[in-house]
């Protein structure tokens, strides 16, 4: 009677198949605790991420509600110091400032509003956009000094400045004050021919240049 021989195709394939378990567990065994530390570092990194961004939430809840506090005193002298004593951090510190120098120059303390909005427009830590809005606030403040507002004034309304069109406004205000007519009608004019001009400045500039007897354009009618 004749032996029956199992088929060798499917023995190989058994074979093969072992062997690869083999070298799988071969692989855990080496490897595996680094596959459990990129697992680790994941919901590490995810639960640091969490805790971070719960911190920030709170440390945002906290200064709100301080600001919210301050904006409570009825005094306005009281009030800026309330809001000059908020603890803040990121771009809240920014926005604390200039609610400082708001409430400073409401105070009528122009000169502590000048100093906060300096130190502000010169800080390196904030973004840039608060940078140039302190900047441009501080010039606007009523100071002695107008030459000084007026140097501040033409360096915000150079060509590139975010603030160009509303510094060149204030600037011709300035150049009114000073006595020189033409020369602010010529500020005005820059501003109401400049290709992104709002729709108010616009409507204010000429407004202002009727005031000063200057015809307005063919197609604008009052």
């Amino acid at each position: 009677m004749g032996v029956k021989v199992s088929n060798p195709d499917s023995f190989i394939n058994e074979v093969t198949e072992e062997v690869r378990k083999e070298k799988l567990y071969g692989y855990l065994r080496r490897y595996g605790w680094i596959a459990v530390l990129c697992v680790l570092l994941l919901v590490g990194g995810a639960a640091w991420i969490e805790y971070r961004n719960a911190q920030e939430r709170n440390a945002a809840q906290a200064t709100g509600d301080a600001l919210l506090a301050a904006f409570e005193q009825n005094d306005p002298a009281a009030r800026s110091a309330a809001i000059a004593e908020v603890e803040a951090e990121g771009s809240a510190v920014a926005v604390t400032a200039l609610l400082t120098a708001s409430t400073q120059q409401e105070a009528g303390d122009i000169e502590a509003a000048a100093a906060t909005l300096n130190a502000l427009a010169t800080d390196g830590d904030v973004p840039e956009m608060y940078r140039d809005l302190a900047a441009f606030k501080a010039a606007m403040l009523p100071v002695a000094d107008t030459e000084q507002r007026m140097a501040s004034l033409e360096f915000l309304s150079q060509p590139g400045q975010p603030f160009r069109l509303l510094a060149l406004e204030q600037l011709a205000y300035a150049t009114l004050e000073t006595g020189d007519t033409a020369g602010a009608i010529a500020l005005l004019r820059q501003v109401e021919e400049d290709a992104a001009v709002t729709r108010g400045l616009r409507e204010r500039v000429q407004t202002l240049l009727v005031a000063l007897g200057e015809p307005l354009p063919e197609n604008v009618t009052q």
